[in-house]
């Protein structure tokens, strides 16, 4: 068995090699799964408070799974409450509010799903999305729909990178990850 190529990142004074996976036909992306790397997750969360200080944030929001300790550790450092969208509706959920995004990851159609008891968390405040990697931009949108039907207000979006060509300006990111593509 041959050796996985990786792609080499430099992330919050940290080196990484992320595994480089073909996602379609041509196209291989470098993954990047934080879970289980403190570091990566205690050094980007620092980095990324310290460029949120200033964005009216009340609560900070992201979607189930990869990105929850960094989450947890910018609201840990930025002193705010998080709620995570999950991907599948529990009976304990209540009333939640659903919207359906498409992974890059997975290649499949997910709904994620606001808890009824986090939706005061929400409502009337001002969120900051959270995301690991931001790619095409799914995610996002299923999350602003969201906090948008819970009453909230999008002042930022976060993640410690983004990936491909497009204009991800919006977002406060530490760096873009390039996408593969083969001619």
């Amino acid at each position: 068995m041959s050796e996985r190529e990786t792609y080499e990142v430099h992330i919050a004074g940290l080196t990484r090699h992320f595994p480089l996976f073909e996602v379609a036909p041509g196209v291989r992306i470098a993954v990047f799964n934080m879970l289980g790397d403190t570091n990566v997750v205690k050094a980007s969360a620092a980095v990324l408070a310290e460029r949120l200080i200033g964005v009216p944030a009340d609560t900070l929001v992201t979607a189930e799974a990869k990105s929850i300790p960094l989450v947890y550790e910018l609201s840990a450092l930025m002193g705010l409450p998080y709620v995570v969208l999950r991907k599948d509706y529990k009976g304990y959920m209540g009333n939640a509010i659903s919207a359906e995004t498409l992974s890059i990851t997975t290649g499949k159609p997910q709904t994620l799903y606001l808890d009824e008891k986090d939706i005061s968390l929400i409502a009337g405040k001002n969120v900051i999305l959270i995301d690991d990697v931001v790619s095409t931009g799914s995610t996002l949108a299923g999350m602003t729909n969201v906090v948008t039907e819970a009453g909230g207000n999008i002042s930022k979006v976060a993640a410690v990178f983004t990936e491909g060509d497009a204009d991800w300006s919006h977002v406060v990111a530490l760096e873009n990850l390039p996408v593969f593509i083969e001619k």
